[in-house]
This record gives structure tokens, sequence and C-alpha cells, in this order.
């Protein structure tokens, strides 16, 4: 598997080429925001990131965060998330393995899990149903059994 600083390195590069082609700014700002997402290893929404960049003393505004946050979802370096009603949570998703989710109704905790049963379902009913299928998202929703956050 890669090393964090070379997915780093390979998620600018990619940055760098969609702002060139879609005539936008190369700003330190965007591409301190990458490296933070990059960094991580977990769900975050915007105003999350946002605070753990103030608090690393970033000079970047929460409107450059949201803005950059669109960007990285246009370019396919970030996957947007819609788990219920509630905050549009990211994760970085270059250089990661498909996963799918769990929810915690209570705690609201996300769980990830890979089973590759999944893939062949999706590959039997493309095949079956001559559909061409480019990705896919299943997020399953209940409650923790032990360690939920809330009963702490």
């Amino acid at each position: 598997m890669k090393k964090e600083k070379e997915i780093i390195e390979e998620v600018k590069n990619i940055f760098s080429g969609y702002l060139a082609k879609m005539s936008l700014r190369k700003t330190p700002e965007r591409f301190a925001i990458l490296e933070e997402i990059y960094k991580r290893n977990d769900h975050f929404d915007a105003e999350a990131l946002y605070i753990h960049m103030k608090n690393q003393n970033y000079r970047v505004s929460r409107a450059t965060v949201y803005n950059t946050l669109e960007l990285l979802v246009n370019c396919d370096l970030i996957v947007r998330h819609q788990f219920d009603q509630k905050l549009a949570q990211y994760e970085k998703s270059y250089g990661y393995k498909q996963h799918d989710h769990l929810i915690c109704a209570d705690c609201s905790k996300v769980l990830e899990f890979c089973d590759p049963r999944i893939q062949q379902i999706k590959n039997m009913m493309g095949d079956i149903l001559k559909f061409n299928i480019t990705n896919h998202s299943l997020t399953l929703y209940g409650n923790c059994q032990g360690e939920c956050e809330t009963k702490s």
C-alpha cells in the first residue's frame, strides 16, 4: 500500500490539474485543506474540518473550506455522504477501497465494512440487466449493540 506522503503528492497533482482545467486559482489554502483531509482517517463535516484547521493555526475562512470541499467532490478526491438528514459528511476517496457504511441511529457513529459479495451482486445485476454500474452506495442504519456513544 502506498504511503501517506505519496498519496498526498498524487492527490495534489490531480487537484492541480483539475484547477488548471477549470481555470481556477491554485491557492495555498486549497492545498492545505486537501492535505489535512488526506491526513485524516475518519468521516468529517465541513464545520469540524474548519474548526480543526483554525485550531492548527491555518488562515482559512469558512467559505474557503466549504468551496474547496465542493471542488474536491467534483474532481472525485472526496466523497460526500448524506447519512439521515444530518449534516453532510465527507471522506477521502483516492486510493481507498470501495466500502459501505453502518450508521447508529442513536449516536450517529459511522462504521465501515467491506464484503466481496456486494461486488458479486453488482457484477451479476449489471450482467443480467445489461447495465454498466460505475459506483454504488450502501448504507445500513440501526443501533450500536455495546459501545454506543450515547450510552456512556
